[in-house]
């Protein structure tokens, strides 16, 4: 298979954030990667595309224009056909390694921005093998 053309079984991948190149460089970075990915700008896209496309991680930036991030989350776990696709926060702010607050509303664990180009790929592929009860 070309770059251009994914492998149908590699992770799918939403990505999550209002900031166009934020949301490109992800997607870019992943992609070339060999996973795959699709996007949306806003937290009401975000659980649309969650519905229809059950990817196997979001990565989610926790500030979006419609919605809060933890509100995206929180609307994904109260369905069933969401309720168990990981759900990794992406934000600037610094948890020092304390994500009691993000696991409590929902999330499986966070990445810090901005992201590291090379370690981005694996992090989210670990995410997208974690399985919720």
């Amino acid at each position: 298979m070309t770059s251009s053309t994914p492998d149908p079984s590699a992770p799918l991948v939403l990505v999550v954030d209002d900031n166009e190149m934020n949301r490109k460089l992800s997607r870019d970075v992943l992609r070339a990667a060999g996973l795959r990915t699709i996007d949306a700008a806003t937290g009401g896209e975000a659980i649309a595309l969650a519905r229809s496309r059950r990817p196997d991680v979001i990565v989610l930036d926790l500030r979006l224009p419609d919605m809060e991030g933890h509100d995206v989350v929180r609307a994904l776990r109260d369905e069933v056909g969401t309720a168990s696709i990981p759900v990794v926060a992406l934000t600037a702010v610094r948890y020092l390694g304390d994500d009691a607050v993000l696991q409590s509303a929902g999330f499986d664990g966070y990445l810090a921005k901005p992201i590291d180009v090379r370690a981005f790929p694996g992090q989210v592929r670990g995410f997208s093998r974690k399985c919720r009860t």
